[in-house]
């Protein structure tokens, strides 16, 4: 079975401890909660996706922190980066 972590019950978004391909059936570890989620393309090892939706303009959660705000509707499943978050951690052009 493929896995993914989830740092803090308040993410939004698992982090995959192996690549995945679409459909795939990863288990998820939440604190000692377990549950398992069909991702919706392939994914790298270390990326994430959506644990539940996420609307655009929503804000994207990981470590129990606001790391960016999502650009598009992200469904269950599916990938979560640069490609659809504007992040909030590493920017000089943010106050």
């Amino acid at each position: 079975m493929k896995k993914a972590i989830v740092m803090d019950q308040k993410d939004n978004v698992a982090t995959l401890l192996t690549d995945v391909d679409k459909d795939d059936v990863v288990e998820v570890r939440v604190g000692e909660k377990v549950t398992e989620v069909k991702v919706r393309e392939k994914i790298q090892f270390g990326h994430k996706f959506a644990m539940e939706r996420i609307n655009k303009g929503q804000n994207v959660m990981k470590y129990g922190e606001v790391i960016g705000q999502a650009t598009q509707d992200i469904s269950k499943g599916y990938h979560v980066h640069i490609h659809n978050v504007e992040s909030f951690r590493g920017r000089g052009d943010l106050a």
